[in-house]
């Protein structure tokens, strides 16, 4: 992604002339949590009660939620939020959707989903489970996937906004702001470099020195 600047100010910069449409793209970190949180409690409670999936069956889909989100976070990320538009209407759409946050690291209200986005986005990979795993097992694999959405979220404001000083936090932390401040065409896991480390998108030894 080619931008003109990186600002440090923590200040967000207006996208909609509409003050409405403003407030809908900022949210605050733990918008997500008051969302989701219910809808992850509720099927829980109907895989586990209504449907009377055992224990283990549970926590296996939830496992198998977790890791194809991590990968749909990868994807998501290199291929929609890092695609190049030609035309000015989709440049806009980019910019709106991560462009802004590239320009503008540092502004709190930008750095996770806001509800109009993943609303939409979580009911359709909830149909799309929904049609591709037997009935009953989709709401335990939808528990784990959008969990993993939500860990997300939270570690990308995390980095963003901690000041980590050692382990794995401080590794990612280095690893997301290489991907801001040196080269935004690698390094595009958040809550992982898992997929970076198999696909070649990974930053050298020398960046990570």
């Amino acid at each position: 992604m080619k931008k003109n600047f990186v600002s440090n100010s923590s200040d967000s910069i207006r996208m909609f002339k509409s003050s409405f449409l403003e407030s809908l793209s900022k949210v605050n970190y733990y918008v997500p949590l008051i969302v989701y949180t219910p809808v992850i409690l509720y099927l829980a409670w109907q895989t586990l009660f209504i449907m009377e999936m055992s224990a283990l069956s549970f926590v296996g889909y939830i496992i198998s939620g977790l890791f194809v989100w991590s990968f749909v976070e990868y994807i998501l990320h290199k291929h929609i939020f890092h695609f190049h538009p030609k035309s000015e209407w989709l440049k806009r759409i980019h910019f709106i959707f991560h462009g802004v946050h590239h320009d503008y690291p540092n502004d709190a209200k930008r750095l996770v989903m806001p509800p109009t986005a993943s609303i939409p986005l979580a009911l359709g990979f909830y149909i799309l489970f929904k049609y591709l795993l037997p009935t009953g097992l989709h709401d335990a694999f939808f528990i784990g996937f959008i969990t993993g959405y939500l860990i997300y979220d939270m570690i990308h404001y995390a980095l963003h906004h901690a000041n980590f000083k050692s382990g794995l936090w401080k590794r990612l932390k280095q690893h997301h702001m290489l991907h801001h401040y040196a080269d935004a065409t690698k390094g595009f896991g958040v809550s992982s470099d898992f997929w970076d480390k198999i696909l070649g998108s990974n930053f050298s030894k020398k960046n990570n020195a």
